[in-house]
């Protein structure tokens, strides 16, 4: 695959990258249900043979599973195929009662970074970012320059190799780089959620900051292979069913329909319709990379088959009529 430069840094990356939030396991909020590890590592293995060479994840992932499961990864693949690791802290949980909340504070943030390391079995992060300026979103986010400081520091002290944040918007990426150096955003970014189009990627594309957009395939509902009984189906313990209303009604029929219309065009180019979902992110120049989430190998190809695939102008304008109205939100404390 081609590779892109991460914004400032010295990161040149596929333009596909594995997340890791679909494969942490049971036992914490934002389960997506049950999943076996042998599947999970299969899949960051293969996605690593086929190119791939950046996993995104994150402490609260699994309540810290999904940093051992890159971990495992890191210890099977040679050296020379070792994958970027980036990761994510400002999220903590209650080791008893699972709960998560959110912190800023230097003391936690160097805290998790120690425990981060611990999980992967590195000794340095390529990429430590923010995961949330303000948890719920619509919280304080008061404590972000003493945040960026602490990871300043740890970058120092050769723990972390770049400092990124993540669902920042643009006042809260002025006060981070007024602190210090950040290479990267990592926002919410699919045909179902457009907002950042409005101000955040022209500031990030003026800047000379990386994007790196998630929840591309919106939780799996562009991946083409979700259906309503499929939806019905899902555990219950799977946050989509419940909690997200792009899973339900009145939205869903509408997002099934863009999907039918993705798929269309999947078929003239031999490719899913997850793989022009993903295609349509990255056709704004100044996304580096996508986030794609696999459960298994069998999935991987399809997905970053995305990365050869250039939508023409005239199927860009045949998705347009079927986008929802309005440039869509992120959910408002989702664990992304």
């Amino acid at each position: 695959m081609q590779k892109n430069r991460l914004g400032s840094s010295d990161f040149l990356i596929s333009p596909i990258g594995l997340g890791t939030w679909a494969i942490a396991g049971t036992g914490w909020e934002y389960s997506w249900g049950a999943q076996d590890d042998k599947d999970s590592l299969g899949a960051l293995e293969y996605a690593v043979e086929r190119g791939v060479n950046w996993i995104d994840t994150a402490a609260v992932y699994g309540l810290g599973h999904a940093e051992q499961l890159v971990g495992q990864l890191l210890r099977r693949v040679p050296v020379s195929r070792r994958p970027l690791v980036f990761t994510k802290g400002s999220l903590v949980w209650d080791p008893v009662t699972k709960e998560i909340s959110h912190s800023l504070a230097p003391q936690s943030l160097l805290a998790e970074i120690d425990a981060s390391l611990r999980r992967l079995q590195v000794e340095t992060i390529d990429l430590y970012q923010i995961h949330w300026p303000a948890f719920p979103a619509d919280a304080s986010s008061e404590g972000i320059e003493m945040a960026l400081s602490a990871l300043a520091a740890a970058r120092d002290q050769g723990k972390i190799r770049a400092i990124g944040v993540s669902n920042f918007d643009v006042a809260q990426l002025k006060r981070a780089q007024a602190v210090t150096e950040i290479v990267s955003l990592q926002p919410p970014y699919s045909a179902l959620m457009r907002d950042i189009e409005k101000d955040v990627l022209p500031f990030c594309e003026q800047a000379g900051l990386g994007v790196l957009a998630y929840s591309t395939l919106q939780s799996g509902l562009l991946s083409g292979s979700m259906t309503r009984e499929r939806i019905s189906q899902l555990p219950e313990d799977d946050w989509r069913k419940a909690r997200s209303a792009d899973f339900q009604e009145p939205r869903l029929s509408a997002n099934l329909t863009l999907v039918d219309v993705m798929a269309r065009i999947g078929e003239r180019h031999g490719v899913s319709a997850a793989a022009v979902a993903i295609a349509w992110v990255l056709r704004q120049p100044v996304v580096t990379g996508a986030i794609v989430g696999a459960r298994r190998p069998a999935q991987v190809d399809g997905l970053i088959a995305a990365s050869a695939l250039r939508l023409s102008a005239a199927e860009i304008d045949e998705i347009r009529p079927f986008l929802p109205s309005g440039m869509g939100t992120n959910v408002p404390g989702a664990a992304a």
